[in-house]
């Protein structure tokens, strides 16, 4: 239970008790600031408070966004202000000021009234007394450096009116618009492709609101998502039509769930860091684990599609690290200089943006989690797993390759600053293991830098000549393994230098198109029996350590401990383990498979235990996309 404490005189006839009880408060008054000091301090120091002014008048949903999301400390709209057990302190020392007559400044813009800005206030502007008591303690917050989250209230209306008539005009204002409604569409992202915004998220929304009235959690929506893409995947496995049809139908079902989680979490703000890491991890799960499906069947009529299923894992996995990269790399850059203007990409840009239809189909031709599960669902049942993988290989080959030219376009045509924090996020992102760590320790000691700029082609140097060697050299050789030690070391001379140049993004891809590409080439060349399927655990192990890392640098928690990292080898030290194995093992057949499933239990372990610790024990933040503003 929460307290909410009702500040100044009642007002006859107001539904605002009834709102806060509905929204889980328990409702104290108190008639001036001292007494609403007193109630605070006395209230248990692990609840949530709240400072509701007494002639409040607005939606349930503006005072659901302000008073319960579990992810700001402290959060306000005009008349009511709320504090997290870790806020109270600063609250109750606010709350203190007021009553001892300070004079808060009020700095930033906030919402008010029915959701527009108040005017901007100067560290010299005062908040007069009359104001309310939440709102000029949310001054005193602003001007104490604390950071009161103000929701956008869009179309709902939050307001303390001064006199009956402003009141009955406030009232007549929340009559007209439809609370639930605005929740509804609320509940929906305000970005996604085509085929979720168009073909899923008109009903999704419903059975979102379904499960909240049934005390369903995002959580559980979430889990039910991975059961039923798992059982899709199982029917897949069956090889038969039959099978085929119910895992389409089923893997479309998931995407419906795996949409109604997030809607769930934003409909009744039930956010939480494990909901965070559940949502994350389960889609890549679901869908690995149906590639596995579908090659499992394929091989029950006598079609082995191991190779292509590790193709699409290994492509898809590459194209999330582009993004990743990228996104981390420029997110907080500051500009260098002008950017780069009249250049074709950016005229093309300019004129793309101009007209509404090319959005989506910019948004769609890059293939989405939606329009690709749509492609393989009904791929699946209509015609063979080998067709779904190939049409997979060719879409996901065509976005990455859009999508990657883009970036890099930018990148060289707009000059900016990276800051530490970026470069850090970059040196995360590359997995760098003890070989590596080694040449760069010795690099850096007697300033053998490479050349600025040059950080990517050395690390895609080392990629290709790893690559090209795995490819042209029998699986057995030696040269292979010297070129897994070649490619060590160059791996190692491209992270010595802090990673700011324009290119530097593509380090981390580049890493892990030549491990994983590696791994794939030698367990097909091998021709062993399992090879391939070991090989795609080994992978998918691996892509979950690489995935962990991005969500918790995006958490803002900084990489897994580099204790993890060593442990399991780092990219470098992987595929040099992978290539040695494959030099001494693989002319014993079961032997190559049998040390490929060991390593990969072995990286699943280490890396899933220490995820679950961490998403578990940390008290991390939770990273969810936000909806459409109220």
């Amino acid at each position: 239970m929460s307290t909410a404490i009702l500040t100044g005189p009642p007002v006859p006839g107001s539904p605002l008790e009834g709102h806060l009880r509905s929204l889980g408060f328990e409702v104290r008054n108190a008639p001036d600031a001292t007494e609403a000091g007193q109630l605070l301090a006395a209230a248990p120091a692990a609840e949530r408070v709240a400072l509701v002014d007494s002639r409040f008048v607005g939606h349930v949903h503006a005072l659901r966004l302000a008073l319960t999301d579990p992810r700001f400390p402290t959060a306000a709209v005009a008349g009511a202000l709320t504090a997290q057990p870790e806020a109270r302190a600063a609250l109750l020392r606010a709350v203190t000021t007021v009553v001892e007559g300070g004079s808060p400044a009020r700095p930033a813009d906030h919402a008010s009234g029915n959701g527009t800005a108040e005017p901007h206030r100067t560290s010299a502007t005062t908040v007069a007394p009359s104001e309310p008591l939440a709102d000029r303690v949310a001054a005193v917050l602003d001007a104490d450096g604390s950071t009161v989250q103000r929701p956008e209230l869009g179309s709902l209306v939050a307001a303390v009116p001064a006199d009956a008539s402003a009141r009955e005009q406030a009232e007549a204002a929340v009559a007209a618009v439809d609370d639930e409604a605005v929740r509804l569409r609320s509940a929906v992202k305000a970005r996604d492709g085509f085929f979720t915004t168009f073909c899923i998220s008109p009903y999704s929304r419903y059975l979102a609101r379904w499960c909240a009235r049934r005390g369903l959690t995002p959580n559980q929506v979430t889990t039910a998502s991975l059961l039923t893409a798992l059982i899709a995947a199982a029917c897949a496995a069956t090889g038969t039509r039959g099978g085929y049809v119910a895992a389409g139908v089923l893997l479309l079902f998931s995407f419906v769930l795996d949409c109604t989680d997030g809607q769930l979490a934003r409909y009744s703000l039930q956010y939480s860091t494990m909901g965070a890491w559940l949502d994350a991890t389960f889609d890549r799960a679901k869908e690995y684990a149906y590639y596995a499906g579908l090659a499992l069947g394929a091989a029950r009529g006598g079609d082995d599609v191991w190779a292509l299923a590790l193709g699409a894992m290994v492509l898809q996995t590459c194209r999330h690290v582009v993004d990743f990269s990228f996104n981390e790399a420029n997110h907080d850059a500051t500009a260098a200089g002008k950017a780069v203007v009249g250049t074709p990409t950016a005229a093309l840009s300019s004129r793309l943006d101009s007209v509404g239809w090319t959005v989506w189909v910019r948004r769609m031709i890059v293939l989405p989690i939606g329009e690709r599960w749509a492609m393989i669902a009904v791929l699946t049942a209509v015609t063979t797993p080998r067709i779904v993988f190939y049409a997979l290989l060719v879409g996901c080959g065509f976005a990455a390759c859009y999508t990657t030219a883009g970036r890099v376009l930018r990148s060289v045509t707009r000059r900016a600053i990276r800051t530490d924090r970026a470069a850090q996020a970059l040196a995360d992102l590359a997995d760098s293991g003890p070989l590596a760590e080694g040449v760069a320790g010795v690099l850096g000691r007697i300033k053998a830098y490479p050349p600025f700029g040059s950080r990517v082609v050395i690390a895609a140097l080392g990629a290709a000549l790893l690559v090209a060697a795995a490819w042209t050299e029998p699986v057995g050789s030696l040269w292979v393994v010297g070129a897994a030690v070649l490619y060590a070391v160059l791996s190692g001379a491209a992270v010595a230098p802090p990673l700011k140049g324009a290119l530097d993004w593509l380090v981390p891809p580049v890493f892990r198109a030549a491990e994983y590409g590696t791994v794939l080439i030698l367990a097909a060349r091998s021709e062993v029996n399992g090879a391939l399927p070991a090989a795609f655990g080994l992978v998918a192990a691996v892509a979950y350590h690489h995935y962990d890392t991005v969500y918790r640098i995006r958490g803002g928690t900084g990489a897994p401990p580099r204790w993890l990292v060593r442990t399991i080898g780092g990219h470098e030290g992987r595929t040099l383990v992978v290539t040695a194995l494959a030099a001494v093992l693989v002319t014993r057949n079961t032997d190559f498979t049998l040390a490929l499933t060991v390593l990969a239990a072995a990286v699943a372990l280490v890396a899933l235990a220490e995820s679950i610790r961490f998403w578990v024990s940390s008290g991390a933040p939770a990273v969810h996309d936000e909806g459409e503003p109220a």
